[in-house]
């Protein structure tokens, strides 16, 4: 059975940094292309990075290009989220994803879901 679950999430002022952890089990880390999504309430949930299958490339939102860097351990069976120069508009819930099924990964096709880090931002 695969499980995520984020970590590393908590409240920093505008402009400071935040470094998202989502631990991985269950299977075979790497077989997958894996994301991190975010969500406010009253939105809709939003892709924010994606790391491609064997970590051949990724892609990122354009809110978050530049001070975002998504990467993985596969020793450790991890995937992070560098989060720098943050902004208010940054608050989120964030979630990583496992598996994408097809189509944009922005849609968030994917198959496996963690429970979410609240991340928040003072400005």
């Amino acid at each position: 059975q695969v499980h995520l679950v984020e970590s590393g999430g908590g409240s920093v002022q505008a402009g400071g940094s935040l470094r998202l952890s989502c631990a991985t089990s269950g299977y075979s880390y790497g077989s997958y292309s894996m994301a991190w999504f975010r969500q406010t309430a009253g939105k809709e949930r939003e892709g924010v990075a994606v790391i491609y299958t064997g970590g051949v490339g990724t892609d990122y939102a354009d809110s978050v290009k530049g001070r975002f860097t998504v990467s993985q351990d596969n020793a450790k069976n991890t995937l992070y989220l560098q989060m720098n120069s943050l902004k208010a508009e940054d608050t989120a819930l964030y979630y990583c994803a496992a598996h994408h099924l097809g189509g944009s990964w922005f849609k968030g096709s994917f198959a496996y879901w963690g429970q979410g880090t609240q991340v928040t931002v003072s400005s």
